[in-house]
């Protein structure tokens, strides 16, 4: 029995190891792969650095037809800033009228909003470049269903100068077959071949689609015909050599945090210090490695949230350890007293965690950029701390006192 709780404990300690190696050096061994987490976890702007603009639509629309004009706007803004070749951008709604663009590693910020903010220009061409109508013309564009076949197409309506237009090269092309280019930005979107006349201003898109692509061309061009017009009410570079100093002192000021935490753990409360410091550790791992597999992306409220976060794991070994003291005190067994001191202090932690993350819950929900970042890192932080301090605390102290090691109570902190 002894022998069978030191292996627990001695196991359970080296893979908290191996995954603290892993999360440093990263390992790779035959398929499996573990990348460094400098490598795996995505960096905000406030570290990276990069250029974040704000647009806010001129409009008076409210409600459903609000959200359509915002998404409509955010398809546009992403088939843009794709074309910039800029990786893992942030286009987000935040408020009721603005949309927020953030682009890590963008360097020239006047280029990045010229490129992004432009009025959408959306153009039905013949092959020969002729424009057969323009964006201003659309009067709506959505999915439908073929009755025939159930597969989603894309529909058009053109108002009536429109129509007229659209019907005259409709005429001229369907005995060829010939195709219309549908262009915005001057970005061919699609080009589907003319089978027949369409003298009533409706037209219908078909092909392989499915009701995601139907969807986004749908979406695309509605938003190159919108009269909405987006107004750009904030815009802020921020210096790569910034977002490297902000990170290389938030990391330092947070190792050293965590570091001065553990050793007052080990110190004051000795033994049971010792397996905070190891759950600690094990706290530490699995929020990095959730945040990779997540790929959530850190900033600098994220990590400020994560410090807070491990102040709350380290608050509940706390209580475990001050309840196991006074069982201690009262006279019982060290197995009795940490059979009974965690058992007391479940609920007491579970108050708190569950108070925490209502406000969590709450910031997300309402806050945007920024905020809606600390909000998530701070309640992945609290469920990773729950599960830490009651299941790996709980399974290093139980193995280390079943397997007899030390019997002094003085080294728990009695």
């Amino acid at each position: 029995m002894k022998l069978k709780n030191l292996s627990k404990f001695i196991g359970l300690f080296i893979i908290i190891v191996f995954f603290a190696y892993a999360a440093i050096s990263g390992v790779n061994i035959g398929k499996f792969n573990i990348d460094p987490m400098k490598n795996s976890i995505k960096q905000g702007l406030d570290l990276q650095g990069g250029v974040f603009v704000v647009y806010e639509a001129q409009t008076d629309a409210t409600g459903e037809e609000l959200n359509k004009i915002l998404d409509q706007t955010i398809e546009v803004f992403r088939k843009r800033i794709d074309g910039m070749g800029v990786s893992e951008p942030v286009i987000v709604k935040e408020g009721e009228k603005r949309i927020r663009i953030e682009l890590p590693g963008v360097k020239n910020a006047k280029d990045a909003m010229d490129a992004i903010g432009k009025t959408a220009q959306l153009k039905f061409l013949k092959e020969d470049g002729t424009v057969v109508v323009t964006g201003k013309e659309v009067k709506t564009s959505e999915v439908k269903f073929d009755s025939r076949t159930n597969e989603p197409i894309v529909s058009l309506e053109f108002n009536s100068e429109g129509a007229k237009k659209f019907a005259d090269a409709t005429r001229e092309l369907a005995p060829t077959h010939s195709p219309i280019f549908i262009v915005l930005d001057e970005k061919v979107i699609s080009s589907p071949g003319v089978n027949q006349e369409i003298p009533d201003g409706q037209a219908t898109i078909s092909g392989n689609f499915t009701v995601e692509s139907a969807s986004e061309l749908s979406n695309l061009i509605r938003a190159g015909a919108l009269p909405v017009e987006f107004k750009e009410v904030q815009t802020s570079t921020v210096t790569a050599s910034l977002g490297v100093n902000a990170l290389n002192k938030s990391v330092t000021g947070a190792a050293v945090g965590i570091l001065l935490v553990m050793l007052y753990m080990l110190f004051y409360y000795r033994v049971p210090g010792l397996v905070a410091d190891i759950a600690l550790t094990a706290y530490i791992l699995i929020i990095m490695y959730i945040y990779a597999q997540m790929q959530v992306t850190l900033t600098l409220p994220g990590i400020a949230a994560l410090i807070l976060s491990v102040g709350m794991a380290v608050d509940a070994n706390v209580i475990i350890f001050e309840r196991i003291k006074e069982e201690l005190k009262n006279g019982k067994s060290l197995r009795a007293s940490i059979d009974s001191g965690f058992a007391k202090a479940i609920g007491t932690i579970m108050d708190s965690n569950i108070t925490t993350f209502i406000a969590g819950i709450v910031l997300f929900q309402f806050g945007t950029g920024s905020i809606r970042g600390f909000a998530l890192t701070l309640m992945i932080g609290i469920i990773a701390s729950f599960f830490t301090a009651i299941v790996i605390t709980k399974t290093l102290m139980k193995s280390l006192v079943h397997a007899n090691i030390v019997k002094n109570k003085k080294f728990f902190g009695a």
